[in-house]
């Protein structure tokens, strides 16, 4: 009973963090194309960037970077204005509607520009506390009198309650929070400096590397080094902060010790885990494999403190966000004088984390060797622990070609796939929580499997469970997802998978479709 109790515990307070994280790095997430876009454009058109150091410092260069000589010339630029406001606001908007819809998205925005304007520099950190908290409080302002309007008086009660709230939120954050969430916003850019000063940032990876293995890493990532990265860029040109948990370096070098000292299907599943990590950027493909060894997290660990140090030295850093972690987009994000130390940093981290690694699986090759010869699959198994350490879909088990998931979704998704309806199946969606990533791959699969079967005009669609809008026709969600996608969209034919590349439930959903 007690044993029962402390799992429970154990686990329900995992999924807290993990739900937690999930929100967080859901305010960032869906803009990471926004902070690309504005790296480029920082890349490209500042006084040192790319076009200006190969000779190109036309108008029309120091107009869009902001650092214009003529003095008749506006010198605004692009830059400044996108991290300022357009960055933050983005955030605001995408919590805002997490909380409460449309509604709750332009109340968190208007709110977030008090915050904005009363701090005077760019406000991640603000616009991820005053977005979700003004929605929250559209949200319950609204239940106060819902049911109670008189006919005929709905929208101009909607309006003017969303726009009153909006204005106090913003008056309040122009007042009370921007003052608050600068002095916090000071204290950890502090913390940094003194740690970057000090060169004790490599001490981060002891907490961040352990941290991607439970599927923090995103809300590592983009709730906490994006926007204080981002800030740091613009003052200095580039951060170390987008380095810290971006590096594909750690997770390269143990899936090379796989490959050279590994056996069975670790062995010969890690070239290709080794080309979807390293350049598809999908580290969660090499988490199962720390998993199958827990001590393998040590390897991460020196890894990552290693590429973090070696940038600490070379004072390197990227402009912008790396996302997803691959190494064309680490490149990418690199400025000129910071090329020498990130890809030092890179080839450090891998080689320092393969010959941590390759000691650890070479002292337990000859009981691996058995467990083979015994028929256990060792990478099976760390799958499965993968998916409930996750706490939603995980697609790399049948990446990685295993049959490792289980079937503990397989009555569910029988019945749900075996299900008949009336109307024609036209709009197919994965759903998972971010809607990236691993229901994007399913979709892939399930679209070539209908292409394959000459099926045509049904729209395969990946979406975050938050995001269904009960127009689907059949949704496909991991089978620990499944009650929550049925709840938002009860009318929806729903399958259940254990993982979300090459099910055999498509085959069954192949068939339920071409009747």
């Amino acid at each position: 009973m007690t044993t029962s109790s402390t799992t429970a515990k154990s686990g329900g307070a995992r999924v807290g963090v993990q739900k937690f994280g999930t929100f967080v790095s859901g305010m960032v997430m869906p803009n990471i194309a926004a902070f690309i876009a504005w790296g480029f454009i920082t890349a490209l058109f500042i006084q040192t960037g790319w076009l200006p150091l190969l000779g190109i410092d036309a108008t029309w260069v120091q107009q869009l970077g902001g650092w214009s000589s003529d003095p008749d010339v506006v010198n605004v630029g692009l830059v400044g204005p996108m991290i300022t406001y357009l960055l933050p606001l983005l955030i605001a908007n995408t919590a805002g509607r997490m909380v409460y819809g449309t509604r709750g998205g332009v109340v968190a925005t208007i709110a977030t520009v008090g915050v904005i304007v009363g701090a005077g520099i760019p406000m991640f950190l603000g616009a991820m506390l005053v977005g979700p908290s003004s929605a929250w409080v559209m949200k319950k302002i609204d239940a106060l009198w819902a049911g109670k309007i008189r006919p005929g008086f709905e929208m101009l009660v909607d309006n003017f309650s969303a726009g009153i709230v909006a204005m106090l939120m913003a008056i309040a954050s122009f007042f009370v929070i921007a003052p608050i969430v600068t002095a916090i916003s000071n204290g950890l850019e502090s913390i940094i400096g003194f740690l970057v000063d000090n060169q004790l940032l490599p001490l981060a990876s002891v907490f961040v590397e352990p941290g991607k293995i439970l599927f923090l890493n995103n809300a590592i990532n983009h709730g906490v080094f994006t926007p204080l990265g981002t800030s740091e860029s613009l003052e200095k040109g580039q951060s170390i902060l987008f380095l810290i948990e971006a590096n594909p370096g750690p997770g390269l070098g143990i899936l090379l010790a796989f490959l050279v000292f590994g056996v069975g299907l670790m062995r010969a599943s890690a070239p290709g885990a080794i080309l979807i990590q390293f350049v598809g950027g999908i580290h969660e493909i090499y988490f199962p494999y720390v998993l199958a060894k827990p001590l393998l997290v040590v390897a991460a660990i020196a890894g990552g403190a290693t590429g973090v140090l070696t940038n600490v030295i070379f004072q390197s850093g990227l402009r912008a966000p790396a996302s997803p972690g691959s190494i064309i987009a680490v490149l990418a994000q690199t400025p000129p004088g910071s090329f020498v130390g990130v890809i030092l940093s890179v080839i450090f981290s891998a080689g320092v984390s393969f010959a941590v690694a390759a000691v650890i699986i070479r002292s337990g090759r000859k009981r691996d060797l058995e467990a083979m010869a015994a028929g256990d699959d060792a990478l099976a198994a760390a799958v499965a622990k993968n998916e409930a350490n996750k706490g939603r879909g995980s697609s790399v088990g049948d990446l990685l070609n295993t049959g490792a998931a289980g079937t503990a979704g397989a009555a569910t998704g029988a019945a749900a796939a075996t299900t008949s309806t009336a109307t024609k199946i036209q709009n197919v969606v994965f759903a998972c929580d971010a809607g990236m990533g691993s229901s994007a791959m399913g979709a892939t699969v399930l679209r070539n499997k209908f292409k394959k079967a000459g099926i045509e005009g049904v729209n395969v669609t990946n979406k975050a469970i938050a995001n269904l809008d009960g127009s689907e026709d059949l949704i496909i969600t991991q089978n620990q997802l499944t009650e929550r996608a049925s709840e938002k969209v009860p009318g929806a034919i729903h399958v259940s998978v254990d993982n979300f590349m090459n099910s055999p439930k498509y085959d069954e959903v192949v068939d339920m479709v071409s009747k």
